[in-house]
Order: structure tokens, then sequence, then C-alpha cells
């Protein structure tokens, strides 16, 4: 008999959690952080905004052909992690499920990264994104002002580009579309 609970009760743990933090269960263990502070939100909005055009349900005219959530619950591979963003191309997910747990992994995850949380996602959370299948994955830092773009190959990520400060850029997978990183960092 293991020391680790069964995912049940680790489950029932987390949905106790009161609402000013955010829990994941990340290979059998329950994390607990704390809620994003105000760059961190900022950032992870201001990136929604610019995506827009991906996703016409969010308002905005452009190429189309994604669905991007925010703070999506996945349940992936027995893990429940909650990026600050997700995105899923429209042929894979047509319809948004009326779910608390989302099990179809998404195409493109984007983790804002935090003080409390950013060795986690850099590390276990990376791994598991890139063996559950996620294909693309980016890292926005708001306190040094950095894009980082990742691409999956085979079960390893590939760093595609690593952007700072008030550029300009096509980033995979929204690469139609320029992203100007500036407006992340406005205060």
């Amino acid at each position: 008999m293991g020391d680790k609970p069964p995912p049940e009760q680790v489950y029932e743990a987390l949905e106790r959690l009161p609402p000013h933090v955010v829990g994941e269960i990340i290979e059998g263990e329950l994390h607990v952080s704390p809620r994003p502070r105000m760059l961190h939100g900022r950032a992870a909005i201001r990136l929604s905004q610019q995506l827009a055009p991906f996703d016409p349900e969010l308002g905005a005219e452009g190429p189309g052909g994604w669905v991007i959530l925010p703070e999506p619950e996945l349940h992936l591979g027995g893990n429940v992690l909650v990026p600050d963003l997700a995105g899923w191309r429209r042929e894979r997910m047509p319809e948004i499920p009326d779910v608390t747990g989302v099990e179809l992994v998404p195409d493109w995850l984007c983790e804002v990264l935090s003080p409390s949380t950013e060795a986690l996602d850099r590390s276990r959370k990376m791994t598991i994104y890139a063996r559950e299948g996620v294909n693309h994955l980016w890292f926005v830092d708001p306190r040094i002002q950095l894009l980082e773009v990742y691409r999956r190959e085979g079960n390893h990520w590939q760093r595609l580009g690593a952007y700072t400060g008030s550029a300009h850029v096509h980033a995979e997978p929204f690469e139609a579309r320029k992203l100007n990183l500036g407006s992340l960092w406005e205060r």
C-alpha cells in the first residue's frame, strides 16, 4: 500500500480549496498556488485579446480556426492542470463541451510565469504537456518582459524563439498575425 491517497481523495481535496488559490494535481500530488498577481493577469488578458482574431467567437475578424479559453481545467493522463490560456484547433473541438474538466489535449498552451509557479511550469508541467501531446507551448514572463515559444518534437520541446520588450513577432502557431509584446507589459 503506497503512501499517496487515492486519486478520488486528492480530487476531493482540490474541490474543497478556497477560491483565492489555484489547485492542480500533478502526478498524484495536490499543488496549491496563490492566485496570480495583477501583472500576470494583465499579460494573460492582453495576450488573449491579441489572439482574438484566431477565435472569431471572441469578436474579432481574422484567420479563425481556433477555440481559445482562459484557465481551463485540463484532465490529462490522470493530472489536473490549469494553464493560463489554452487553444484547440476548431476542427478538433468543433463545439465547446459543457464540462468542468476538459480531456481533449489542447494544441497550444500558454503559462504566464509567476515566482510561485515558474519552477513547476518549466519542469513537471512542461514534461506532462509534451507526454500528453500538446504541440505548442508558450511561456510569458511579465517580470522580465519575455515570450518563449516552443514546439513539441516527439516527447521533447524545441525552443523556437525568445522575444523581449516591445518586439512585434510572428509566433507559431499563430504566425499569421503579428503580436505586439509591448502591450502585454503595459501598466
